[in-house]
């Protein structure tokens, strides 16, 4: 019994990381950019969750945003524009066992892969989705992305964009098989950690908008609600994200609501005048794509041979005997 109980204590001793273990490359994101925190998240919950590196990916499209595999010490592929989201639920299929997480911006998401992500949404696979939505094309130099607000200058539309932004939660939630809906803002680290914990642990598709400043093309866009702590609404609820006493001194308009009242939930995504922090929706009732298909068998290298060797044999001509 003590011979286990040491080999046991060695085993979680080796298997124990810390943050350092899930830092790749130096970030090159500008000073003051919102997806540093997101990444200090993102490092954070992989060591308080134990994510074992070599089991873990990160997918990613094109943009600012989709940099975050290269700054993450696990496995991560960096895909074309738009195209995160089928690469993640390729990767769900053929190797359940891993822990899949996506990162895409505004553009990336909203824009080119826009059918990809209201597919995804139905399909309902155990992935976790960060959207950084900064309101801009930064990689590209400043063109205006669907989020952009109406009025937006920039280079595409130097005398202002004639059309209203796109919603990405209200969106999100009028999508048939939708489980898993939050928002987040880059400058409350602590809520950003929660909400970021709270869909991990969400089976099924978690979809979290983060509200994400770009100091470098739009610095002054968040200034309203960033210094008007009363124009966040705290989202409260037993079944949503903890806020702590310290927290709760600042941002004290607090808005009770249950996570699994999907209509209140659209009321409060289309009001643009607050931004609303925590789960807005979480149904985990709501069946994922990979279980329906019964996709829990290993895609092996002998598995692969076999499927191959099975179908090339439909086509065989063998020789005369």
């Amino acid at each position: 019994m003590t011979t286990m109980a040491t080999e046991c204590l060695l085993q979680l001793c080796e298997e124990r990381h810390e943050i350092e273990d899930y830092q790749g490359g130096v970030p090159r994101w500008c000073t003051g950019c919102g997806d540093n925190a997101i990444l200090a998240a993102v490092q954070r919950l992989c060591r308080d969750e134990g994510l074992h590196p070599e089991k873990t990916v990160f997918v990613s499209g094109i943009g600012c945003s989709s940099r975050f595999p290269h700054y993450m010490r696990t496995y991560g592929f960096h895909g074309i524009h738009g195209r995160a989201l089928p690469v993640a639920e390729g990767i769900r299929l053929a190797r359940p066992d891993l822990k899949v997480f996506v990162n895409t911006g505004d553009g990336d998401c909203c824009s080119i892969g826009a059918a990809h992500w209201i597919h995804a949404i139905r399909y309902n696979m155990n992935m976790t989705v960060f959207l950084h939505d900064n309101q801009i094309y930064g990689l590209t130099k400043m063109q205006a992305s669907p989020t952009s607000p109406r009025g937006t200058k920039s280079n595409t539309t130097p005398r202002g964009s004639y059309l209203e932004a796109l919603q990405p939660l209200s969106v999100t939630l009028g999508v048939q098989n939708v489980s898993f809906v939050a928002q987040a803002v880059d400058w409350i680290p602590e809520m950003l950690y929660d909400i970021v914990k709270a869909a991990y642990h969400h089976r099924g598709f978690s979809f979290i908008r983060i509200v994400q400043r770009c100091p470098e093309w739009l610095p002054k866009v968040w200034d309203p609600w960033l210094h008007d702590p009363s124009r966040i609404q705290v989202l409260t609820h037993e079944d949503g994200v903890p806020v702590s006493e310290s927290l709760a001194k600042v941002y004290r308009n607090r808005l009770e609501h249950d996570p699994a009242n999907l209509n209140r939930a659209r009321e409060i995504a289309a009001d643009t005048d607050n931004i609303p922090v925590g789960i807005l929706y979480r149904n985990p009732e709501v069946p994922c794509y990979e279980d329906l298909r019964a996709s829990t068998r290993l895609r092996t290298t002998d598995y692969v041979k076999a499927g191959l060797e099975t179908e090339f044999d439909k086509f065989t001509i063998w020789p005369q005997a």
